[in-house]
């Protein structure tokens, strides 16, 4: 994004002390689809994410017996406000624009930081790895769907052949290579909180790429937006974290392991990894970084074979190929046709 295609972005940002508008943020996303391709920091970004996804979601297993999952999910953003406050305090001051447009960072902070991951972490005390991790697989084609009918962008072939391949691979290591364990798969409880939770994501992946002209000086800092989205999400974490300790036999064992634990959560899955992600999607496009989205559950593999003990296996393998050729091909453009 150009300083022409919104001249505001300059004076609004100036006007506030704190607030550097030569920072590179989110307004890259307001690029046109013909201008999205990808690229390795595209996908050097969007890998790094999912990375930290993948550890958030193992470390999130570790410490089950110890906390509850919507008071992981709140201290986990609460450490993520406290890390953003000093980076971007300006956005909260009275004559940010913050408060002019909060019902759409609402409904971020509710896709993102309220719901996903309370979502994911509630699914994993109800369904097991297998099924969450597969049913998670579906962002892709939910971002494909959600682009079609709400933001009237196109699904090519080449895009639902990649989606095919790519959860190809994610099915490859859920199943580690025997297809027969997939006979019994059926849905529980906690799928249908992982379904929801992929279409939110997909949903608030494509609000990322289509910002509204009120929000630019917001998005010229990349802190000030994640930090305007964790200010109303934090509210939707405390009041499930609260209804958590009112209906449910919640747990919170206070320790080293858990302190640790939270500082990971905290500031790699919570800050930098919502950072690499916001900057992947503004350079490829929601549909492209979607297919991203499986490299979690074989990271996932693999990060619990560093801690768990668990050897890696050929299926790894087979199913990264997988995978990334779903990824590469959904990113390449079809040949232009020339007009005779």
């Amino acid at each position: 994004m150009n300083a022409r295609d919104y001249p505001a972005i300059g004076q609004s940002a100036g006007a506030y002390r704190d607030c550097p508008s030569a920072r590179t943020g989110y307004s890259a996303a307001m690029s046109t689809p013909s201008s999205l391709r990808m690229s390795g920091k595209a996908a050097l970004l969007l890998t790094l994410a999912t990375i930290l996804w993948a550890g958030n979601a193992v470390i999130g297993r570790m410490v089950q017996h110890l906390i509850s999952p919507m008071t992981l999910n709140l201290f986990r953003w609460l450490i993520a406000f406290c890390v953003l406050l000093p980076m971007a305090r300006w956005v909260l001051r009275k004559d940010s624009p913050l408060w002019g447009q909060w019902r759409r960072f609402a409904l971020l902070g509710a896709l993102s930081i309220a719901s996903y991951n309370a979502m994911l972490y509630l699914a994993l005390t109800t369904s097991t790895a297998m099924n969450v991790t597969l049913v998670g697989a579906s962002t892709p084609v939910w971002m494909l769907l959600i682009g079609r009918f709400f933001f009237g962008t196109p699904v090519s072939a080449r895009q639902l052949l990649g989606a095919v391949l790519s959860i190809g691979g994610v099915v490859l290591v859920m199943c580690r290579g025997e297809w027969t364990l997939l006979v019994g798969f059926h849905l529980v409880a906690g799928d249908v909180y992982m379904l929801v939770a992929a279409m939110g994501w997909a949903f608030y992946s494509w609000m990322l790429a289509h910002p509204t002209t009120e929000s630019a000086p917001i998005r010229a800092d990349w802190a000030a937006f994640l930090l305007a989205q964790t200010v109303f999400g934090l509210v939707g974490a405390l009041g499930c974290a609260a209804l958590e300790w009112t209906l449910t036999d919640a747990r919170l064992e206070l320790g080293w392991p858990l302190a640790a634990a939270l500082a990971f959560i905290g500031v790699g899955p919570a800050v930098l990894s919502y950072r690499a992600w916001g900057a992947g999607v503004a350079l490829v496009g929601p549909s492209v970084a979607g297919f991203f989205m499986n490299l979690i559950p074989l990271f996932a593999a693999l990060l619990s074979t560093l801690f768990l003990g668990e050897s890696p296996q050929l299926f790894h393998a087979a199913a990264f190929v997988l995978i990334a050729a779903g990824i590469v091909l959904s990113a390449r453009k079809a040949p232009s046709v020339k007009a005779e």
